[in-house]
């Protein structure tokens, strides 16, 4: 059991919420993403009651909130979203690719989340599938992966999708294989050309549409002359799309993924104090090599940074695209896998990784959760009862010295 982070965001929000709730407007869906957080893993949430099956002994264990921006909840579902990607990896070289939008577009991202990063989205797929699909490279039809991320390391917005993408892939009839380059994936320019025009053009549909809102500093926009002037300004700044080397293997991909499936803004374990006020946390500086910096933020000023990055509810933020696409993916999938040559084994993971094991997750229903015994070390803790918020101080009253407080962290 990994060991709790002595500072977390729940302690950031529980000093700060109320005061940022009073000064600040915030969506309903930021104000349920606060109150979940607070409550993870306390009383207010309920629990269950663990006993070994050995020497008895007894420990409380609090129930968490499932809310996917909660830095404590996300081990389950990247375990359990794991073990199925593990049984569709193909035995090719993986790429990853990274699509950015501009700094100019973000705040109108702000303002239209669920519109813009569908956008992305769909500008982003596009441009691979279509690239990918031109006759001077092969008329490949490629399947691939991709996650959103909205924030950078300082907590800022910086919406960009990574896709996950296997070299190579089937020919326009699907009979075979084509195998793409060992360490050579597509032209970045002209993948960052395509991604601007169709990103430009699907906005300009969506306006047309009146389905964008502008609002504050953006209600200009709704002027013609001023919405071209925007769209200028946004066309001349730089659209990144960066490709990196690929990965060594189906483990490698499964690390890469564990890592960015299921993040979220900024984890309890980038935090260092919450002082006289103020937050101070760890970040890259990706400007400067990746130079790691502390970054110090008044506490109001850091749920505001950490409340950007708060998804519109229902909105999915992994998805599958060509061959990999959720109505066809298995079998399309057991097509690859007939026409790659040597047939495809097993991949096993390091013993050296650290994926999330289901077993060991504490975010668990009271009814999947076993552990071994933590004093007799020969027992396994076993769910005795389950018992509601308004029950908790009931129990620990009874229970007195012989049920200890259990932080399942």
């Amino acid at each position: 059991m990994s060991t709790r982070p002595r500072l977390e965001v729940a302690d950031v929000v529980r000093a700060h919420a109320e005061c940022y709730l009073m000064r600040h407007a915030a969506s309903a869906a930021q104000r349920r993403v606060l109150r979940a957080i607070a409550r993870c893993r306390t009383a207010a949430l309920g629990g269950h009651i663990a006993e070994c099956d050995h020497c008895r002994h007894r420990k409380i264990a609090y129930n968490s909130c499932r809310n996917r921006h909660c830095p404590k909840c996300q081990g389950t579902a990247t375990a359990r979203w794991l073990q199925q990607r593990a049984t569709e990896l193909l035995p090719v070289p993986y790429f990853h690719v990274v699509f950015t939008l501009p700094d100019t577009l973000r705040p109108l991202a702000l303002q239209n989340p669920r519109l813009l990063y569908s956008g992305l989205f769909q500008a982003a797929a596009e441009t691979l599938l279509e690239v990918a699909a031109h006759p001077k490279r092969g008329a490949v039809r490629i399947g691939f992966l991709a996650v959103l991320h909205t924030w950078g390391q300082n907590l800022l917005h910086h919406p960009h999708v990574h896709c996950v993408v296997p070299g190579g892939g089937l020919s326009e009839d699907g009979l075979r294989w084509i195998p793409g380059r060992a360490n050579y994936f597509l032209p970045t320019r002209i993948l960052s050309r395509v991604f601007r025009g169709k990103f430009i053009h699907w906005l300009k549909r969506m306006r047309e549409r009146g389905e964008l809102q502008f609002h504050g500093q953006l209600r200009g926009l709704c002027d013609a002359e001023t919405w071209q002037q925007f769209l200028r300004r946004a066309v001349r700044r730089p659209w990144v799309v960066y490709a990196k080397a690929p990965f060594g293997g189906p483990a490698q991909v499964l690390k890469y993924l564990a890592r960015y499936t299921h993040r979220v803004a900024i984890s309890n374990r980038r935090l260092v104090s919450l002082q006289e006020g103020k937050v101070t946390f760890r970040y890259k500086d990706y400007a400067r090599n990746q130079t790691r910096k502390l970054l110090t933020l008044e506490g109001e000023e850091f749920l505001r940074r950490f409340l950007l990055h708060v998804l519109p509810r229902g909105f999915v933020r992994i998805r599958h695209y060509g061959y990999m696409a959720n109505r066809e993916r298995s079998e399309n999938l057991e097509r690859c896998r007939r026409l790659l040559l040597p047939p495809p084994q097993d991949f096993p993971i390091d013993e050296g990784n650290s994926l999330p094991s289901l077993e060991s997750r504490s975010d668990l229903r009271p009814a999947q959760l076993t552990a071994a015994c933590p004093v007799c070390r020969h027992g396994t803790m076993q769910c005795v009862e389950v018992f509601s918020c308004s029950q908790m101080e009931e129990h620990l009253l009874q229970a007195g010295r012989e049920i200890e407080d259990w932080d399942t962290s």
